[in-house]
């Protein structure tokens, strides 16, 4: 039971590639803070895509290590977002997070790009797909807030953290950077540079203020800061160019309409990663 629980808090954990169970119980907490029924729901997505990658015989370390939880992790908290809560969203929910363990297992037969939370990212916009055109009444409405009038840092630096795991909360931002801190200090240092470098668009005056108080603009640049940042120079330009492509790729798909969830993170490193291979084959 106790390994098991180790597990889980390693999938959790592993959102924000922290391969350590109270890393994970920190960041668990920080949702509970924010709410208590999306913290349920990012436990259930875990267990389903965890025990799928159990009981189809997918490696042992890898499960171990939560590498096939975090997924159902970021579904099961997607399904909170937003859907209303019943037998049907659950069931959803259950069957997307095994199907995001099964897409998981599909990038892990090349070697060219990492899956990171491309699985998450294809289950919910299926889901979301789906239930507009065959279960429309299943959708929360977006709710609209009053337009900001005025910029708040803490806040937005805060949410461009816990914005990872769609909590607008600040108590939730911290807690997922002390998660973080208590397993890697450069993991943090990063995790601070992912946060405060989209602080900047303020200073772009058709920046969208309430976007950018709620960490809308940010989260996506924390999780490729930690995902290619190292203690190399090539490391830092690494992650500060990924950032900024993710800032731009954020607010085309925010223009456009789309529900970016993480994919300018996953598009920002995939495509850093690839030009900063071609240069490394030409010099």
């Amino acid at each position: 039971m106790y390994k098991n629980i180790l597990i889980l808090g390693r999938g959790i954990g592993q959102v924000m590639f922290q391969n350590n169970a109270l890393s994970g119980g920190l960041m668990l907490l920080g949702i509970a803070f924010n709410s208590w029924q999306l913290a349920v729901l990012s436990v259930l997505g875990t267990v389903v895509s965890t025990l799928t990658a159990s009981l189809s015989g997918y490696d042992k370390e890898d499960i171990r290590n939560g590498l096939y939880g975090f997924n159902g992790t970021l579904v099961g908290i997607a399904i909170g977002v937003f859907m209303e809560i019943n037998v049907t969203s659950i069931l959803l929910l259950i069957s997307g997070s095994a199907f995001s363990t099964w897409v998981a297992r599909c990038f892990r037969y090349q070697n060219r790009v990492s899956g990171l939370t491309a699985p998450f990212i294809f289950v919910v916009w299926l889901l979301l797909v789906g239930c507009h055109y065959l279960y429309p009444s299943l959708l929360l409405s977006s709710s609209l807030e009053k337009p900001e009038l005025t910029m708040d840092i803490f806040r937005s630096f805060c949410l461009n953290i816990g914005q990872v795991m769609f909590q607008g909360n600040i108590l939730s931002g911290l807690f997922f950077l002390l998660g973080i801190l208590i397993n890697s200090r450069i993991n943090a240092l990063y995790t601070l540079t992912g946060a405060i470098l989209p602080l900047f668009m303020i200073l772009y005056p058709h920046t969208d203020l309430a976007a950018w108080n709620l960490g809308l603009l940010g989260y996506n640049g924390v999780l490729c800061a930690i995902a290619l940042g190292d203690k190399t120079g090539i490391g830092v330009v690494k992650a500060i160019f990924s950032i900024i492509l993710s800032i731009v790729l954020q607010l085309t798909g925010m223009h456009m309409g789309i529900v970016t969830l993480t994919a300018p993170f996953v598009f920002s490193v995939w495509i850093t990663g690839g030009l900063f291979s071609v240069f490394r084959s030409k010099s």
